[in-house]
């Protein structure tokens, strides 16, 4: 008689989001796995030991981190799940009490961003270039913290600000012009979007590219994915499972949640053209190079 296979036990990080909820509440469950979630707040907290030293054998992870990383050749392995995804232009803010910076004049101003590669920052910088003509090599981006990545160094037009500092005391102070933030955003009067009707604009950015700009996707290390795909191939049935709880909530909205190989290939292209543009990649990836990492694992399931 044969002895029932035990779940394997993985150590994972993801942020309780609508769609997570019920994996990390045990409500959606897989016998090939026993997922066991560390408490990392805020969740890009995980996404350096992730990238570096592949502290968790799932985690959530900031498209810029993960593109960087697999450049850099660390083994982590993306799966097509993207379980965080945000309109951005309402991001880019200024200090209401001063004057409003001219989007068209903003060569030679300072313009604070948690790091250089944070990934709202990344798409906030290819708006202005594409949407606003914005020459993004003439602006001083200030930085507050280094990248996830420590291989990666800033390009010459950026500079770190001394050490303790914050963005939104910057700009309040005058030392900055304009911030970008992301989950972190203020509320209250005090700070307004530097674009205007940021919603509209949004919209119009979505017109013109069917998708919603990606903030977090999933990964697992590579050492699961060689050593046990069916584990790899449960998380990820359980994250589309999640996605799937909240589809009736979601209904007629703009899928922020993209699965598979299909629904990602034109998205990530794009992405990858963007980073390649600011200078945020050592290498020219592929979207095939990215996806040849799991799809022996995936299949079908992915498409």
């Amino acid at each position: 008689m044969s002895t029932p296979t035990q779940p394997l036990v993985l150590k994972a990080a993801l942020k309780t989001y609508p769609h997570t909820r019920a994996l990390k509440a045990g409500e959606l469950t897989d016998p090939a796995v026993d997922l066991r979630f560390e408490d990392v707040e805020p969740i890009h907290r995980a996404f350096a030991p992730m990238a570096r030293r592949q502290v968790f054998d799932v985690s959530e992870l900031a498209i810029v981190t993960y593109l960087q990383a697999k450049a850099y050749g660390k083994p982590v392995v993306l799966l097509p799940a993207v379980v965080a995804a945000r309109f951005q232009q309402g991001c880019l803010i200024y200090d209401a009490q001063r004057a409003k910076p001219d989007i068209a004049q903003l060569a030679g101003k300072r313009i604070g961003v948690r790091t250089y590669a944070q990934t709202t920052g990344m798409w906030v910088r290819a708006i202005l270039g594409e949407m606003y003509g914005v020459p993004l090599e003439k602006i001083e981006w200030v930085t507050i913290e280094g990248g996830h990545l420590e291989e990666y160094a800033d390009p010459a037009f950026v500079r770190r600000a001394e050490a303790g500092k914050q963005l939104l005391p910057m700009l309040r102070a005058g030392e900055i012009d304009a911030a970008i933030l992301g989950n972190d955003l203020p509320e209250g009067p005090e700070f307004k979007p530097l674009i205007d009707n940021a919603a509209a604009a949004d919209l119009e950015w979505y017109g013109l590219h069917r998708y919603v700009p990606i903030n977090h996707v999933v990964v697992v290390t590579r050492a699961l994915a060689e050593s046990n795909p069916q584990a790899v191939r449960a998380v990820y049935d359980l994250l589309k499972r999640g996605k799937e709880s909240v589809a009736a909530e979601n209904a007629g909205k703009a899928d922020k949640l993209l699965f598979g190989y299909d629904a990602l290939r034109g998205p990530l292209e794009e992405t990858l053209g963007f980073c390649e543009q600011q200078g945020l990649l050592p290498r020219k990836l592929t979207v095939d190079e990215i996806f040849a990492d799991s799809m022996a694992i995936l299949g079908d399931a992915a498409y």
